[in-house]
């Protein structure tokens, strides 16, 4: 009988939902990817919590929504306080640990008022956001003028590629995100120009099948210890280029057309009309560079889909798939020109819907294997998952955990939708459009619900709402955020996103059960309010309050004689 007994946990980075073959994308084909869906569950309508890697998986680290967990952009800080994926699963006897990479910053300060010193045990998994590390590599080594953007980017990437002969101080660059012209120029991969250059390293070099590598030979050493890996890809997210042959797979009469309409850009709303205009959406609504930038893409997601087959191969061939449930996800999508828009930092379908697939080993999910679930659901699911994979009570926490456990699903024995909407938040007021739009750091911020049919985005600042119909407007081409025959529409999902911003997010110490217990409970301990007679409460109640004796110690005020 088959049981789980390990998580692997792999996430791409700025994978788009639809650039797999078993979510329908006619010319990339993913045959290992979708061997995995075969096996487990394929989930149409998975929704992340924040359009950007930092605070997109932080929610799902911590199961919690963005405006819990306040970590709203890339490096803002975790909160210290915050638990995370490896506090409840080694609490549940499962170790944790992390193969590439997180986009989370520490919060220092924190740490350093608890005293938590980075170098201790704990302290070194509150900075490392609870995992333990086996490598982290962010896949991030590019430096400006003000240094390197993260001084701890790629470090071992690079001392790897240096013992097989890549001789620079930062091979990251040079060669596996760049290219090279006949005189031994390097053709930099952050130029989307060079985008359909092969990249100047080795295929087996390369970050993919390097992180593949290590994930292998992270399960190889633990044994038969119970373990979750967090494999975490670092492609196909940019710099856009990849290595041959995976560079000249795919050309225009394999993209996908854009998804995007002039009326659209004429029309659009003053924030949404901000993102377009800026320099990546001015980019990537250039059909040259799109074109450029399609090739590395789908090669990168090619490649990422055959690292799969070596590692599921492998798995099989070590007994390993018998006992280990296999989650493959993304942080975010990729806008790739929809819109007019590149990046993800917005709420279409293109950035804020990721490919899910969950493999369970247990024979109770044998019922669903090669199904596909139309539920609404949302990456924070993915911890309350896999804390009750691992055998711990998910209701026992369910005052701190916001998602939702998939097992049910998995197991065929969900009663009704899990939810009946989803959440996603963007924060931008760090970004250079809050400047232009005159906001304030606290107005410069988005909000996304979402239910089967409706999409409205709510903008703070003084905004008018943005509004889609998914089922007329699959495309989410025409707002209809100023119609006023939908106005009851716009109100009910402003009802259900004002009654999920009142929820007690913060109230983390104390469980629900814990609440619920205290209802009617007369106090104990002597705190007696309101009660005017010692008969009016039981007599154990009062009994430290009657039949006592004491000195009589007030003073006396005698009448002065005539």
């Amino acid at each position: 009988m088959r049981k789980t007994k390990n998580i692997l946990f792999i996430m791409f980075d700025q994978l788009r939902w639809d650039y797999l073959s078993c979510y329908g994308h006619p010319h990339l084909k993913t045959p290992n990817i979708d061997r995995l869906a075969q096996k487990g569950v394929r989930f149409d309508r998975a929704y992340i919590q924040s359009p950007l890697c930092g605070p997109s998986r932080m929610s799902t680290y911590t199961g919690r929504y963005v405006h819990s967990h306040g970590a709203s952009w890339n490096m803002v800080p975790l909160k210290v306080g915050e638990r995370t994926m490896g506090d409840y699963l080694r609490d549940n006897g499962m170790g944790c640990w992390l193969v590439g990479k997180t986009h989370m910053a520490a919060d220092a300060e924190g740490m350093r008022r608890l005293g938590l010193e980075p170098d201790s045990a704990i302290g070194a998994r509150v900075a490392e956001c609870g995992f333990d590390i086996y490598e982290r590599d962010d896949g991030m080594r590019p430096e400006g003028p003000d240094g390197l953007y993260d001084p701890g980017g790629a470090l071992k990437y690079n001392e790897y590629l240096r013992s097989k002969g890549y001789d620079s101080d930062n091979p990251w660059h040079d060669y596996a995100n760049s290219g090279i012209d006949d005189d031994g120029n390097v053709l930099s991969g952050w130029f989307l120009k060079n985008s359909d250059e092969p990249a100047n390293i080795a295929e087996q070099d390369s970050e993919t099948p390097y992180l593949t590598r290590r994930a292998m030979e992270f399960i190889e050493e633990k044994g038969d210890q119970p373990w979750c890996c967090h494999l975490s890809y670092i492609k196909p997210h940019w710099p856009y280029i990849v290595p041959a042959p995976y560079h000249d797979m795919y050309g225009p009469e394999d993209f996908l057309p854009a998804v995007r309409s002039q009326e659209e850009f004429d029309n659009a709303h003053p924030v949404f009309k901000g993102f377009m205009m800026a320099p990546v959406g001015r980019a990537f609504s250039r059909d040259d560079i799109r074109d450029k930038v399609l090739k590395a893409y789908m090669g990168l997601i090619k490649q990422c889909d055959d690292q799969m087959g070596v590692l599921f191969d492998w798995l099989e061939r070590t007994g390993r798939m018998d006992d280990t449930m296999i989650v493959v996800t993304s942080d975010h999508g990729d806008f790739l020109g929809d819109h007019w828009l590149g990046e993800k930092t917005f709420f279409q379908d293109a950035s804020t819907k990721v490919p899910l697939i969950i493999y369970d080993p247990s024979t109770e999910a044998d019922v669903t294997r090669g199904t596909v679930c139309d539920d609404l659901v949302e990456c924070i699911d993915l911890l309350p998952t896999f804390l009750e994979a691992a055998g711990g009570d998910v209701a026992a926490v369910d005052h701190i955990l916001e998602g939702k456990s998939l097992i049910p699903v998995l197991h065929g024995t969900q009663e009704g939708p899990l939810r009946d909407h989803v959440i996603c938040e963007y924060d931008y007021s760090a970004s250079p459009l809050a400047g232009k739009l005159g906001l304030d750091p606290a107005e410069a911020r988005m909000f996304m619900i979402a239910n089967e049919n409706w999409k409205l985005i709510h903008f703070d600042g003084g905004f008018r709402p943005m509004l889609f119909d998914l089922k007329n407007d699959p495309g989410e081409l025409v707002d209809l955020g100023e119609s006023e025959q939908l106005q009851p529409v716009i109100d009910e999902l402003y009802e259900k996103l004002f009654a999920w911003a009142r929820r007690p997010s913060q109230r983390t110490t104390m469980s629900r059960s814990e609440f619920i217990g205290a209802r009617g409970k007369g106090s104990a301990k002597g705190v007696l309010i309101g009660i005017v007679d010692e008969g009016d409460v039981p007599p154990p109640i009062s009994a430290n309050y009657v039949g006592r004796k004491a000195e009589d110690r007030r003073e006396r005020h005698e009448q002065a004689g005539e």
